[in-house]
């Protein structure tokens, strides 16, 4: 418990500087591409040169680029993200109605590949090099090179076009009046083609990494020892060979859940959900450059807040993870 706790306040100290380095990085790319709100708005309802100089001093662009950084540092010590141009709202209530989306479809994506990718690397490492494994494997390569996009399209067409079985998009039915159980067997109806397009990609990617770090414990020294000592198969399956080719997995699920929020954001928008992906492409649109700032925040505060967890269960299945950091 100690090396975990050491561990998880090096890392939060750590996380200040990459979060400053996030929103710093992020507003000068912004700055440096052309246009702005004002730009989007007058192209999309016109006005006069009055008007356009009357909207840069109500949103702070007629200010300089220093004074803007500088007003929104100040601003996010004190928890305040802005005010978002486009819908004229504060940005963080905008983004926590999106948030829960987006969240759902991340956990259950990722609880489908983790999971279920890890059994099926489990039952094809579990004896390498026979027919079950090989064609796990090759399954696998295949559907890891599939597009996450062109993979929702697909089951688009299949089951909602095709057979009708599940719905086309959106994350529940609209002015149904569901509530309880019902509701959440409505929304869960609707996340199933969502998810299934997110999670198999990582789905595959899990399969191959167990196999392969399962075939490779099987030659260890250990593991030899388990056999000479006369137990099962089953038993050195679990308790041995899976155990340990579970470790990078697990690193590999913290690396993955950048890639796990923009895969998200795709998906998102192929299966129209109102998620931050949706947010996001809204707000490019209209060139809000605070309410992306405030997404771009919050997706890397998600994706420190999973590294951290991993690196607790990290800490927890390996005793030699923290250790020197622990001494030190």
């Amino acid at each position: 418990m100690t090396r975990a706790l050491i561990l998880l306040r090096r890392r939060l100290v750590g996380s200040i500087f990459v979060l400053l380095i996030v929103v710093v990085g992020t507003f000068l790319l912004l700055e440096a591409a052309q246009g702005d709100a004002v730009d989007a708005y007058i192209v999309s309802t016109g006005g006069d040169a009055g008007m356009i100089e009357l909207l840069r001093h109500r949103w702070g662009l007629d200010q300089s680029e220093l004074t803007r950084l500088a007003n929104y540092l100040w601003a996010l010590l004190h928890l305040d993200l802005g005010q978002s141009v486009t819908f004229s709202r504060p940005i963080r209530d905008v983004i926590l109605e999106r948030l829960p989306t987006t969240l759902v479809l991340m956990v259950s994506a990722t609880a489908l590949s983790f999971g279920l990718g890890s059994a099926l690397g489990i039952y094809a490492g579990a004896r390498p090099g026979r027919l079950r494994d090989r064609f796990l494997s090759v399954s696998s390569l295949a559907l890891y090179a599939v597009p996450g996009f062109w993979l929702g399209l697909v089951l688009i067409l299949v089951f909602a076009v095709e057979l009708r079985w599940l719905p086309i998009g959106g994350v529940e039915t609209l002015a149904s009046d569901k509530t309880g159980l019902d509701r959440s067997a409505d929304i869960a109806i609707h996340l199933a083609l969502p998810v299934c397009a997110l999670g198999f990609i990582y789905l595959a990617l899990y399969l191959r990494m167990m196999r392969a770090g399962m075939a490779e414990v099987w030659r260890q020294d250990f593991v030899l020892a388990a056999r000479a000592r006369g137990l099962s198969r089953r038993c050195i399956v679990l308790a041995h060979v899976a155990r340990n080719a579970l470790l990078p997995l697990i690193t590999m699920l913290g690396l993955q859940s950048a890639q796990m929020l923009g895969g998200s954001i795709v998906i998102e928008s192929v299966f129209a959900m109102p998620g931050l992906g949706r947010l996001a492409q809204e707000a490019v649109a209209a060139r809000d450059t605070p309410l992306l700032l405030g997404i771009i925040l919050t997706s890397a505060v998600l994706v420190i807040l999973i590294n951290l967890l991993v690196d607790i269960a990290y800490a927890f299945l390996d005793p030699r993870v923290g250790a020197s950091e622990a001494g030190a």
